[in-house]
């Protein structure tokens, strides 16, 4: 099932999508969920086409926890050696934007980057999560954009201005949660033309190994996001620039770059 989080007449609600299509090419409507997807949920029979509302970003997480250099690709292309541990970092919940949204070129870097990744996303509370039990805390997986400051990342010993700035988290278009990550096509284009292309399963670090990684040192909760890294390909941005991010079985995020103010 595909989960959305739309706006409608000032309203915000969850979402079932149903039909074929993509967002922009129509065919798509949402059968409202009662209350939130979490739990037990009950789809309202109340249809409203996806082309009226304004979609959300599919969740507004706690915490994005981030993993680096989870392609070994990736990490050569940038000189980087392959972490022997997971390498984490935070995202702030001011960084998520939704599909659609504007990604805001940050005033303090000059070197802007795309990084199309798979996004899990937590749906129930967890700590030390066993590997056999990883399944059972999943809600679904939405695509994701880890937007850097390249040049900021390369001077700042922490990754949390180049990583964490406004804007700089692009979630959706929805949440999938019938899907085998395991070997997912993971694509990023710019004004159409193609930078990234990566399959899942050339992950180092498999989710599984993610989500025990993380949950021995926290607590995730309902909503929460892991960034699962992302395939070789990454290159700058700039304003007036559309990126898209493209995953198998899930859909296409776009966002616009534009001047921050």
């Amino acid at each position: 099932m595909r989960i959305a989080r739309f706006s409608i007449d000032g309203n915000v609600a969850f979402g079932a999508v149903e039909g074929e299509g993509t967002v922009e090419s129509g065919g798509l409507v949402l059968d409202i969920i009662k209350g939130i997807p979490y739990t037990d949920f009950e789809l309202s029979g109340t249809k409203v086409p996806l082309s009226k509302v304004r979609l959300l970003p599919p969740v507004l997480p706690n915490k994005v926890v981030a993993i680096g250099r989870n392609y070994a690709e990736h990490a050569k292309e940038l000189g980087n050696e392959v972490p022997e541990v997971p390498v984490a970092f935070f995202k702030p919940t001011t960084s998520v934007i939704g599909p659609g949204d504007a990604i805001e070129f940050p005033s303090f870097s000059s070197e802007l980057h795309h990084e199309a990744e798979l996004a899990v996303v937590i749906g129930r509370m967890c700590r030390e999560v066993p590997r056999e039990r990883v399944k059972d805390v999943i809600f679904g997986y939405t695509c994701a954009n880890d937007v850097t400051a390249r040049d900021v990342q390369r001077n700042e010993a922490q990754w949390a201005r180049a990583k964490g700035f406004d804007t700089s988290c692009p979630l959706g278009p929805w949440v999938e949660t019938d899907l085998d990550p395991s070997d997912l096509a993971v694509q990023a284009t710019v004004n159409g033309e193609q930078r990234q292309l990566g399959r899942t399963s050339d992950m180092i670090r498999s989710i599984e190994d993610l989500v025990v990684h993380i949950t021995e040192a926290m607590t995730l909760l309902p909503g929460d996001v892991i960034l699962t890294g992302t395939p070789a390909g990454v290159g700058p941005l700039t304003v007036g620039d559309e990126v898209a991010v493209t995953i198998e079985g899930i859909g296409t995020l776009t966002n616009r770059v534009i001047k921050r103010g």
